[in-house]
């Protein structure tokens, strides 16, 4: 049980980092993967700085610039375990095969997302370095805690690929427009999760909505690895101790995987019943 599982999660990563690479030769490739983040990011500093005039030395810009930034992985992760099915589905017409290949549909499909992590890597290390070296960001380096940050970086992309399943399922059973589903809940998390400003800012009666986010805990605990006591200074979560933090993370990262399984499996018997498996819509 266990080599198969692990068999389509290997397997699926290949195939997705083969997609998400070979579509262009290798310079182009590089070339775009750098200007698309950076682009994103100084849009956020010219806004940040026309809001605070200029004064980037603050520790919410910190606190913006680490969450715009690392905010790529809920984007590329949810989105490419959903998009996987429309991939397969709609573009290569695959999915049937994939199916009745002995694998595990739920890891393949997880392991098509998480084949995004390097290029969101490769993204986030660009938009930091140039922060560093020119749009007034900066922090030391020594001061790292790099075991707190290894942790949530991987119960995170264990998290947002669990998130991506429940989105999988959706989008088996979706007709038209599956293609906006990844994104649509990528902007909604973006806004609830305090990836630009504190959860304090929403109103009180949408607040609640931030703290059963696990994507809250998980970048409230990379801005502690990163900046430590400067994140610290914001209220959200200031009563908790990082492993606190860090076992809020792991338990919803389990309740959601629970839930994840639960939904897929939902959803891909009612596909399977009403033949929506090898759908095509020509979209």
């Amino acid at each position: 049980m266990f080599t198969t599982l692990s068999r389509s999660f290997r397997t699926a990563a290949w195939l997705g980092w083969k997609i998400e690479s070979n579509w262009t030769d290798p310079f182009l490739f590089s070339v775009y993967s750098i200007i698309k983040p950076l682009a994103g990011a100084f849009i956020l500093v010219v806004m940040y700085g026309v809001i605070a005039q200029g004064n980037f030395n603050t520790p919410i810009f910190a606190y913006i610039y680490i969450g715009n930034a690392f905010y790529r992985y809920v984007g590329d992760v949810i989105t490419g375990v959903s998009w996987a099915i429309v991939d397969d589905r709609e573009h290569y017409r695959t999915l049937k095969y994939v199916y009745v290949a002995p694998v595990s549909v739920p890891f393949y499909l997880m392991g098509r997302g998480v084949a995004r992590v390097l290029t969101s890597t490769f993204s986030i290390l660009i938009i930091m370095l140039v922060g560093q070296a020119l749009l007034h960001f900066s922090f030391d380096i020594q001061k790292v805690d790099w075991l707190l940050l290894l942790a949530a970086l991987v119960v995170g992309i264990i998290m947002l690929a669990m998130l991506g399943l429940i989105l999988a399922g959706l989008t088996l059973l979706l007709a038209q427009h599956q293609y906006v589903v990844g994104d649509a809940v990528a902007a909604a998390l973006f806004l609830f999760s305090g990836a630009i400003f504190p959860l304090e800012v929403l109103p009180a009666w949408l607040r609640p909505l931030g703290y059963v986010i696990p994507v809250s805990y998980w970048l409230e605990l990379i801005r502690r690895a990163l900046v430590g006591s400067v994140a610290q200074a914001f209220p959200t979560f200031t009563g908790l101790s990082n492993m606190q933090l860090l076992g809020i993370l792991v338990a919803l990262a389990v309740v959601f995987g629970a839930i994840s399984f639960f939904v897929f499996r939902a959803c891909d018997h009612s596909a399977r019943e009403q033949g929506l498996i090898d759908m095509t819509s020509n979209y």
